[in-house]
């Protein structure tokens, strides 16, 4: 019997839509001079606003600027529309104290474009005006340097109107603005206490408020345990048949602890709903097979659903791999919580995974969810989901933390390819970067990442890099085709 997708059974959970800001803009001076040239640059900005509202995002459109006066009207427009990327579009030619007060009053990143009409001038027919439709690459020196000077990120996008090479690059910005929009309206939950010994894994939650701008929720294991109480056998059942429509269920499991799970499954989709969740991390160690060691024991076929769903829910207590996650679910990239397993010099792969939970929605097999005896390194006995990621492209992407507190983002990017994998109940798959392994754990190491981050489908280090760039932080990325030979 065929398994039906994740996308089809489990709804993702609806957040805040990514504003974004436009505003295109004009040297008001040559209007008058060239009559045909402002109903084309307007023309060209339909084009873009067309472009934009396409996009999965809600657009802010607030016109065209021909003077500073007409950019001080548009900057209180985008500052109280809460836009989390604004992007000014240059036409032609403008001083940059048409667009310097945007970024200055607005307080949000601004991406600056220009599009000119075609690929190249037709040069024996064009006159003056048919020129200046071309000339928005003339002020992008004069505008970076001027932010430059005024402290302001500079980010821009040169190209013609319908260069999709151009767009690509633009819709890496856009993502990047999903990135930053889900992270700064984000409630992410935190239960139990850190896993004993893993100093990497231990967050400081103001930093979490203070450089995203998310909210963490600090919840109690009891705050899981009065939901399950609460759920009925029928909901049980209904959970199980559920998940027997997306998972192969091994002979391995046990049917009690099947049921169990999937009532703690129920239960967890309340604490969430309750709490406004948007991710959440948790560990438990418990003791002699009490009821909170078994609410630990019982999660991980309920955090996969969740995590399928677009609400990561993860283990051992690791808030930031729960917000990359988060983040790269955000991008449409998945994201699997993982660790390294072990290295095969055979292959030149990289074996990483971990005991879920898994977003079901980037296996490259139909799931399976395994009976544990013990799951390695924790108390406890249940279910547990095995597969592998999608074979082809892949990034590894964490969050790490620096010694003066500040966060940074970490990508590299590999392949996952076909081989043997362990049967054990883990998300296990075989990453090749390119070059010897262990040369990659020792580079990748060496970025200040911890021990697990989210594995990705897809290529989408640009799109992380951007997002850094929006938030403020810096990105560090390991690439073995960068490594000097003496290293």
């Amino acid at each position: 019997m065929s398994l039906t997708p994740a996308s089809e059974l489990l709804p993702t959970k609806t957040r805040r839509a990514t504003r974004i800001g436009l505003v295109a803009g004009g040297l008001a001076a040559y209007w008058p001079q060239f009559p045909a040239l402002l109903p084309q640059l307007q023309e060209s900005s339909k084009y873009v606003t067309d472009r934009f509202t396409a996009l999965d995002a809600e657009v802010v459109d607030v016109g065209f600027i021909s003077d500073a006066q007409e950019a001080t009207v548009a900057a209180e427009k985008l500052r109280r529309a809460d836009c989390d990327l604004i992007v000014i579009f240059l036409t032609t030619y403008l001083t940059a104290s048409m667009v310097l007060p945007i970024a200055q009053r607005a307080k949000t990143p601004v991406l600056v474009i220009d599009l000119q009409p075609t690929e190249a001038m037709d040069h024996a027919n064009f006159d003056t005006g048919k020129w200046l439709a071309y000339c928005g690459q003339c002020p992008v020196p004069e505008v970076a340097n001027v932010f430059k000077r005024a402290g302001i990120e500079f980010r821009s996008v040169s190209g013609h109107l319908k260069d999709e090479r151009a767009w690509a690059r633009i819709n890496r910005w856009v993502n990047a603005a999903k990135v930053r929009a889900t992270l700064r309206h984000a409630r992410h939950g935190l239960m139990g206490h850190v896993y004993p010994g893993m100093l990497d894994v231990s967050t400081d939650l103001t930093l979490v408020s203070s450089q995203f701008g998310s909210h963490v929720e600090v919840l109690e294991f009891d705050d899981l345990r009065v939901r399950v109480d609460e759920v009925t056998d029928a909901q049980v059942t209904e959970r199980m048949n559920l998940a027997r429509k997306l998972f192969t269920l091994d002979e391995s499991v046990r049917e009690e602890d099947f049921a169990w799970g999937a009532k703690v499954s129920v239960g967890l989709d309340r604490l969430v709903d309750d709490f406004d969740l948007d991710s959440a991390a948790y560990y438990h160690r418990g003791l002699n097979g009490e009821l909170h060691e078994r609410l630990g024991a019982g999660m991980i076929l309920g955090s996969s659903l969740l995590t399928a769903r677009g609400i990561p829910f993860v283990g051992e207590y690791e808030l930031r791999t729960s917000l990359a996650m988060l983040a790269a679910h955000t991008i449409g990239a998945g994201g699997s919580f993982t660790e390294i397993q072990a290295l095969n010099f055979f292959d030149d792969v990289v074996e990483m995974g971990h005991d879920g939970p898994a977003h079901l929605a980037v296996s490259e097999r139909d799931p399976l969810l395994r009976g544990l005896g013990v799951y390695h390194g924790k108390r406890g006995y249940g279910v547990s989901v095995e597969f592998d990621v999608q074979q082809g492209p892949v990034t590894t992407f964490g969050i790490g933390q620096d010694r003066d507190g500040s966060y940074t983002f970490i990508t590299s990017e590999g392949t996952v390819t076909p081989g043997p994998l362990l049967e054990i109940g883990n998300t296990t798959s075989r990453v090749s970067f390119g070059g010897d392994p262990g040369e990659w754990v020792d580079e990748w190491s060496q970025t200040g990442i911890g021990h697990h981050w989210a594995l990705c489908v897809g290529h989408v280090a640009g799109d992380i890099h951007a997002a850094a760039s929006l938030l403020g932080i810096e990105h560090r990325h390991v690439d073995m085709a960068d490594l000097p030979k003496w290293r």
